[in-house]
């Protein structure tokens, strides 16, 4: 026995040993540490200690050498591990960084690790440098050279304030049968047929499909959304022209509205979205009738996400168009089904972004602040 080193605990200490046993989840190190000093202190042997918590005996010194040096708890921690010393210097480091922001090597569309590595021997005394020295150094500066982010800075002055204000108020308005508001927007969608059937799912084995496909072209999405009700229509159409825009106007008026004097549609700024498009489709009475009946307000230029739809045609991205479908006439019978589901469902946007909060988060992107 290693008498050097002699384990007597007190009675709290016993205590608190055999409640870190008995329940909770810890470390499993520090379980053995315990079960160690608890059979030292019971007066077993090292050679009984080593065989019974299946421990070596350089375990079983250190931690009564711990215990007599330190206190309970510093037996039952860790150790602090010197592990190896940092391969690059505060100024490599500062270095790597530097490299990691400029541009890359001629030929190169970006930096990776090797190549950062590669550049890091070239330009200090290292003979070697693995790519994980590099990917540390650069995850600690917070740093991925070989990723980038792409946005779109919008012009922030009274035009946009406006805008964004009016369809804001629009939302907020208290539902209106007879000046509906209804969001729309359009988006394209590609048709991948199967070039072998898929082989269906069965019990212990997954669907299965062809990674080759066969692409059959696209068609275009028009999407309308009741702001205040559960409605949505979705009509497919070979293009997105001003001339399809238009008859999408006119059916919001003839048919899926017929008994509201004033529409309010909420639109981006694409530039097929006009009044004149109207023009193009139809004789100019034709085209007055249906705008007689209109009323459009656009998004800010870059914020077509103040248009509630763009949720929607999420929405049926994720639960009807995530999958192969090959031809128009199956992509609209699909979208019809989930169509009518939906709107059985009486499923809505919650749409929580008002004016008031816009002024709150958006103050300082106002072009005057309030005096």
């Amino acid at each position: 026995m290693n008498v050097g080193y002699r384990v007597e605990l007190s009675q709290s200490e016993r205590d608190e040993l055999e409640a870190l046993l008995s329940g909770g989840r810890h470390a499993a190190r520090k379980l053995k540490r315990a079960q160690i000093l608890l059979a030292a202190d019971a007066g077993a042997s090292d050679e009984q200690i080593a065989a019974t918590v299946r421990v070596s005996g350089s375990t079983i010194y250190r931690t009564r050498r711990r215990f007599v040096e330190a206190n309970l708890e510093g037996a039952l921690s860790e150790e602090p591990r010197p592990g190896a010393l940092r391969k690059l210097s505060g100024k490599e480091e500062a270095l790597l960084v530097a490299t990691a922001c400029s541009g890359p090597p001629p030929g190169r569309a970006r930096w990776t690790l090797e190549l950062l590595a590669d550049a890091l021997i070239t330009l200090t005394e290292h003979d070697g440098l693995s790519r994980e020295t590099v990917r540390r150094r650069l995850a600690e500066n917070d740093l991925k050279p070989w990723r980038r982010d792409m946005w779109c800075i919008p012009k922030v002055d009274g035009e946009y304030v406006a805008r964004m204000e009016d369809v804001l108020d629009l939302y907020a308005e208290a539902p209106d049968p007879h000046r509906p508001v209804v969001c729309f927007d359009e988006s394209p969608t590609q048709l991948i047929g199967e070039v072998r059937e898929p082989i269906p799912a069965k019990p212990g084995q997954l669907e299965r499909y062809d990674c080759e496909y066969r692409r059959n072209g696209t068609v275009n999405l028009f999407v309308f959304l009741d702001a205040h009700r559960p409605w949505r229509r979705v009509k497919v159409t070979d293009r997105r022209t001003n001339r399809d825009f238009a008859h999408c106007m006119r059916d919001l008026v003839d048919i899926h509205y017929p008994d509201a004097p004033v529409i309010r549609v909420v639109l981006d700024n694409l530039s097929t979205h006009s009044a004149g498009a109207l023009y193009d489709a139809f004789p100019p009475p034709e085209a007055r009738r249906v705008l007689k009946r209109l009323e459009f307000h656009h998004t800010p230029k870059h914020a077509s996400w103040l248009n509630m739809v763009e949720i929607e045609i999420g929405v049926l991205r994720g639960q009807c168009l995530d999958r192969r479908i090959g031809d128009k006439d199956q992509l609209t019978a699909e979208i019809a089904a989930w169509e009518r589901q939906r709107n059985a469902d009486h499923a809505q946007i919650k749409w929580m972004f008002t004016t008031e909060t816009a002024r709150q988060k958006l103050r300082r992107a106002y072009p005057a602040n309030e005096s």
